[in-house]
């Protein structure tokens, strides 16, 4: 069987993937429950959680509309990715004559456009019912959650390869998530940090999709620096793709 060069993408096939991933996700309402209610829902629990507490609520519940799609978004790629290795379905997509980049480009276009209605969800809720400022925007705020969403997703597709359950999926979420979650500074400012976690902490690009949103989020001038953090998290997720391309073995019949 013919089988297309790694780097050619063919836009067809590219959208067809794309079109089988979101059918397949419009069938499952725990995960469209997980991608559209869920942080909303954590959101507004925060909000009464900091009841009283506005500028607490401010510094924390604005950033994470911004991070909730990446969290997500890597819980629900892996999970997904894993199905299609386990099932057997990625094996017999790789005997089809399609490109490795047709497939990880359909799973991107799927997920970037459910990262999209994810952020428009959260951005509606946090800045539009519970009183989030964005002083520079709320169209920049759900930017910023698209490319985290999809850098989640690409991190979720390669650290795929390396569950052979869902749970063993799930435990990523501990082991890889939590951390980068409790260094990026959203609950304690990074210099306060012990040397050695705050020089962990700019290795990791959550702590540049956090970055990102704090500068969004507050009333100080954007400057230059927003530009380097967006320009980390797209070479991430980049690097996370063409990792999760070397996970994918072709087999032909």
């Amino acid at each position: 069987m013919h089988e297309r060069s790694g780097t050619i993408v063919s836009p067809r096939i590219t959208v067809a993937t794309g079109g089988r991933v979101l059918r397949q996700v419009r069938h499952d309402p725990r995960t469209i429950a997980l991608l559209l209610a869920v942080p909303a829902l954590l959101l507004t629990l925060m909000k009464f959680v900091f009841d009283g507490q506005e500028q607490v609520f401010q510094s924390i519940g604005a950033p994470l509309c911004g991070l909730f799609p990446f969290i997500v978004m890597f819980l629900i790629t892996s999970i997904t990715m894993l199905r299609e290795r386990t099932t057997g379905t990625l094996e017999r997509l790789m005997t089809l004559p399609m490109s490795k980049l047709d497939l990880l480009m359909g799973y991107g276009l799927a997920f970037g456009v459910l990262a999209a209605a994810q952020a428009v969800v959260v951005c509606l809720v946090g800045f539009g019912l519970l009183g989030l400022n964005a002083p520079h925007g709320t169209l920049l705020v759900g930017l910023l959650a698209i490319f985290n969403a999809l850098l989640g997703m690409a991190m979720g597709l390669f650290l795929s390869a390396f569950a052979r359950t869902e749970f063993q999926a799930v435990q990523f979420m501990p082991a890889f998530i939590f951390p980068q979650l409790l260094l990026c500074g959203l609950f304690a400012a990074r210099d306060e940090m012990a040397p050695l976690l705050e020089a962990a902490s700019w290795l990791l690009p959550f702590t540049y999709a956090y970055d990102a949103l704090e500068r969004a989020v507050s009333p100080q001038p954007l400057g230059s620096a927003i530009v380097v953090d967006v320009l980390v998290v797209a070479g991430a997720t980049v690097a996370s793709l063409a990792l999760g391309a070397l996970t994918l073995k072709r087999r032909t019949p």
